[in-house]
């Protein structure tokens, strides 16, 4: 037997690996009603079509070798040029790096930063990937809580007293996966203030910035010239591209660690380049139309409205309205439920509805929730939440 690292036993990916389950019923002939996983395309959202006669137009063109390790010059000015709409000063195309995804930009900046052993601040809860990274490079994420009670906010002298000297970056995601939440101005700059007396890295991962219901979302890059700061993004969710993996990052305050962005070159010099074609897509997709995104919204400010309504309604079941994106993270009271993920499985198995348990995601000690995706049209959810309903009021009843 060949034995695989140890580090590697403490990598968790739970929005997948719940699936395991769903599709073993399947293979019985069940029907199951996917609430789990964040990508609008399974359900009624296209890809804009003017972005699909960009790929396809640089594939008849001829733009199918490598890319520059960097990305595309006219993808990294267009990603510049929008930093600039946004408030954020000074960045250039030197300064953006495009990548497979916003997720292979967090392991190159990540990789790039961390020795072994260093510690980075990483929401709870938050994106699983986030700590799947710190085991894969043998680091250490430590959680810094959102408050369920405050519109899942975080706790600024709990950042501030998490930090040693063995701390290197305070990671956000704002807006948040899985809450939906999205941090006020007030409170990133007091983030951004113990960054700057701390000597830290912020790592704001913003790929939900326009998947914006009422909240103003503030670009954590606008609140200072001071502070590096590293910003992910990329075309994945507000430009209902999932699969083509383009995403990017951006050095805000490059003159601020020229060696790590040289570092985080080197690597990207390693692996290539992230797929060319696709690239193509990212000028049409920030200077085009927008449309497409209000139309989402509308769509998902209804089926927003529908999940609260319906999860608030069901004793022992509560939620903070979601001000971005496609998530809620309802919290489970129930009684003789002491496993959110046995929950999840047990309503599964009964019902046909997948969820994704709130431990995989972290949460504050002693609470129990899950993850809602609602993506899906009204009638699925609706049918989802008659079957979580009865499933409560017979198993669970408070």
């Amino acid at each position: 037997m060949v034995r695989p690292a140890r580090h590697i036993e403490n990598v968790r990916y739970a929005i997948r690996n719940v699936v395991a389950e769903a599709h073993r019923l399947e293979t019985q002939g069940r029907r199951i009603l996917y609430l789990n996983i964040g990508d609008p395309l399974k359900f009624d959202f296209q890809t804009p079509p003017h972005l699909i006669e960009a790929v396809s137009r640089a594939l008849r063109d001829g733009h199918n070798g490598y890319a520059p390790s960097a990305g595309i010059l006219t993808a990294r000015e267009a990603i510049a040029r929008e930093c600039t709409e946004k408030g954020i000063p000074n960045v250039s195309p030197e300064d953006v790096v495009v990548t497979s995804g916003a997720s292979e930009a967090l392991e190159l900046a990540l990789t790039a930063l961390l020795e072994p052993g260093e510690r980075v601040l990483l929401p709870c809860p938050g994106y699983p990937l986030y700590g799947a990274l710190m085991a894969k490079l043998n680091t250490v994420g430590v959680p810094y809580t959102l408050d369920e009670d405050r519109g899942w906010s975080l706790d600024l002298e709990e950042i501030d007293r998490l930090c040693t000297p063995d701390t290197r970056a305070i990671l956000l995601c704002n807006p948040n996966n899985p809450t939906g939440a999205v941090l006020s101005r007030e409170v990133l700059e007091g983030l951004v203030e113990i960054a700057r007396r701390r000597g830290l890295v912020i790592l704001s991962d913003e790929i939900y910035e326009k998947l914006i219901y009422d909240k103003a979302h503030v670009p954590t890059a606008a609140l200072a010239t001071d502070v590096p700061i590293i910003t992910f993004n990329g075309l994945t969710k507000a430009y209902l591209a999932c699969g083509w993996r383009v995403g990017w990052l951006v050095f805000n305050n490059a003159h601020l660690m020229p060696e790590l962005r040289a570092a985080v070159l080197r690597l990207a010099d390693a692996r290539l380049c992230s797929p060319g074609p696709q690239q193509y897509a990212i000028a049409p997709a920030l200077d085009g139309p927008q449309e497409h995104i209000q139309e989402m919204m509308a769509r998902l400010r209804v089926r927003r409205d529908l999940t609260v309504r319906r999860i608030n309604a069901i004793p022992g079941l509560s939620m903070q309205e979601p001000a971005s994106a496609f998530y809620a993270m309802p919290r489970l009271r129930l009684p003789g439920v002491v496993s959110d993920e046995a929950f999840v499985l047990s309503l599964l198995r009964e019902t046909g509805v997948l969820f994704v348990h709130g431990s995989g995601f972290g949460q504050k000690e002693g609470t129990q929730h899950f993850r809602v995706v609602f993506l899906p049209q009204e009638e699925v959810l609706t049918a989802a939440f008659d079957r979580l309903e009865a499933f409560v009021r017979e198993h669970h009843p408070v």
